[in-house]
């Protein structure tokens, strides 16, 4: 099995401080996954595409000044998780491909 096409759960966060990188940043993970804070996404992403998003995310922060965490989450743990209140994690949708 190739597992670099294997979709994984990634929770990021960021943290930057200024309004122009910050919005291309949040554009940026928002065409890989859903918003669920304000500066918190799920991303379902293979791990090349992990890898050229880490590379993209890298040529937008400041290293100096910003910050983003990547989270993957196992399959146990993201059906684990816990909401309270409004908070619900978003539901993955399946698709059916011929090959």
């Amino acid at each position: 099995m190739d597992w670099s096409l294997v979709a994984l759960t990634i929770v990021a966060a960021y943290d930057v401080s200024d309004d122009s990188r910050r919005a291309r940043l949040a554009a940026l993970l928002q065409t890989c996954g859903d918003r669920i804070q304000l500066s918190v996404f799920v991303l379902t992403l293979g791990d090349d595409e992990l890898d050229e998003l880490q590379a993209r995310a890298l040529s937008i922060i400041d290293p100096e000044e910003d910050s983003l965490y990547l989270f993957r989450q196992c399959g146990g743990c993201w059906e684990a998780a816990r909401c309270i209140g409004q908070a619900y994690p978003p539901t993955q949708e399946y698709f059916w491909a011929v090959l």
